[in-house]
C-alpha cells in the first residue's frame, strides 16, 4: 500500500480559530514541523467545507445566503458540458489540471499558498506534507439542487461532484509532491457519521464504496495517500474495503466502536495503512481534564487491544498518527493552543517508549 513510516508524529485536522493565514501556518509548523497541514480558517465564508471546493462546478449559484446547484438556469447544460469537456481533456493529457478550473485560486486558497510558499523553505525538516478536502458524501449531501434536495440523489449530479473533487484533490497533491514526494490527502467525511440512520436509509454501501473508491485513486496518481477523516462512529469495514491508506477517527470517543472491526484493522496494517489516532479531546470538558499522561496512557492501552487482535507492538507505533479527535476551528485560540501542545507532547511521549 504505502512505505512511508509515520512512527507515531503528531498532525493536526485542517481547522483553526485564527483570522491570519500567516500566523496560522507559523503555528502549525510550530507544533507539527515533520507532518504539517494547509490551515482553513472557518472565519471566512469562503473557507466553509461547501464553499471552498466549489469553485468551478457547474450551476453553483447563491441566494438567501445558501449555496446551490441551478439546474434550471439557461446556463446550467452548457456549464455542464463544458465541466465534462474539460474533466475529459486533462483524463486524456489534452489540457493541463493546473491552469483548469479544479485548482484552487481566490479567497478559497489563500490558506493552501501561504502554507506551500512556507513549505518550500523546510524540505529538509519534512516528512510529509498534509491536505484535506471534503469528501465526495459529505458534499453530495450536504450540497443541494434548487429544489432542496442533495446533489446525491441526482446521479449526473453526483457523477460530476465526484470527479470534481478527485482533480481537486490531485491538484492539491501534485502541488504539495513538488515540495516533499508522498503527501497525505485527506477527505473529510462528518457525513458518514450518519451512516446506517433513517437519514441515509436509500443510500448503499455500494454507492459510499464507489463515490470513495474514484477519489482515493485519484490521489493515488499522483504518489499521494489517500486518508479519510470521520469526527464519530460509522461502518468501518466500508472505509477499509474502499482501499484507503490512512483512516482518522475519533479515538478518544469511539475507539470501542472502531474495534469492533478486527479482520478489516488487521488486514490494514498488514497492507501497511497508518492509522491517525484521534487521541487528543478537542471539546473544552475534555481538553482541561485531561494531560500528557492521562492521553499517553489511553493511546497505550488502546494499542494493546491492538496487539490483542494480532497486530505487532512495533507495527502500530510505526503506522500511527497522533492526532486531535476532529478540527479547533469552533475553539477559542487558547483551546485550540492546548489541543496542539497536547498532541505534540502525547506523540513525544509515545515515541520515547520505542526510540
Amino acid at each position: 500500500m504505502n512505505s512511508l513510516k509515520t512512527n507515531s508524529l503528531p498532525v493536526l485536522i485542517g481547522s483553526l480559530p485564527v483570522e491570519d493565514h500567516q500566523h496560522a501556518v507559523e503555528m502549525i509548523f510550530g507544533y507539527t514541523p515533520q507532518i504539517p497541514l494547509w490551515p482553513q480558517l472557518p472565519k471566512y465564508k469562503a473557507e466553509g467545507m461547501l464553499h471552498q471546493f466549489l469553485p468551478g462546478f457547474p450551476g453553483a449559484s447563491a441566494g438567501n445566503d445558501k449555496i446551490f446547484i441551478d439546474g434550471e438556469s439557461p446556463q446550467f447544460e452548457t456549464d455542464f458540458l463544458a465541466f465534462f469537456e474539460e474533466y475529459l481533456m486533462i483524463d486524456e493529457g489534452g489540457a493541463e489540471l493546473d491552469e483548469s478550473r479544479f485548482s484552487m485560486a481566490g479567497d478559497e486558497a489563500k490558506g493552501f499558498n501561504t502554507f506551500l510558499n512556507f513549505a518550500a523553505d523546510y524540505r529538509d525538516q519534512l516528512t510529509a506534507l498534509k491536505g484535506q478536502i471534503t469528501g465526495p458524501i459529505t458534499f453530495c449531501t450536504g450540497l443541494v439542487d434548487q429544489s432542496g434536495r442533495a446533489i446525491f440523489y441526482n446521479e449526473q449530479l453526483r457523477e460530476a461532484a465526484i470527479k470534481h473533487l478527485a482533480f481537486k484533490a490531485k491538484w492539491q497533491a501534485r502541488k504539495m509532491a513538488s515540495i516533499k514526494a508522498q503527501p497525505l490527502l485527506f477527505f473529510d467525511e462528518p457525513g458518514l457519521a450518519g451512516f446506517g440512520s433513517s437519514a441515509f436509509i436509500t443510500i448503499t454501501p455500494e454507492d459510499v464504496k464507489a463515490c470513495l473508491t474514484e477519489v482515493f485513486a485519484a490521489v493515488k496518481t499522483e504518489g499521494a495517500l489517500s486518508g479519510v477523516h470521520v469526527c464519530a462512529n460509522t461502518e468501518w469495514s466500508l472505509i477499509f474495503d474502499s482501499g484507503v491508506d490512512v483512516v482518522s477517527f475519533d479515538a478518544y470517543s469511539y475507539f470501542d466502536k472502531f474495534v469492533l472491526y478486527p479482520d478489516h484493522i488487521r488486514r490494514f496494517f498488514e497492507q501497511g495503512g497508518i492509522l491517525a489516532s484521534g487521541i487528543v479531546p478537542t471539546s473544552v470538558e475534555f481538553i482541561e481534564q485531561e494531560d500528557v499522561e492521562s492521553l499517553t496512557n489511553l493511546w497505550l492501552q488502546q494499542s494493546h487491544q491492538l496487539e490483542e487482535i494480532g497486530i505487532d507492538k512495533r507495527t502500530i507505533y510505526e503506522q500511527s498518527l497522533i492526532t486531535p479527535s476532529c478540527g479547533t476551528g469552533t475553539l477559542s485560540e487558547e483551546m485550540a493552543v492546548r489541543v496542539m501542545e497536547l498532541t505534540r507532547d502525547v506523540s513525544a511521549a509515545i515515541r520515547c517508549q520505542y526510540l
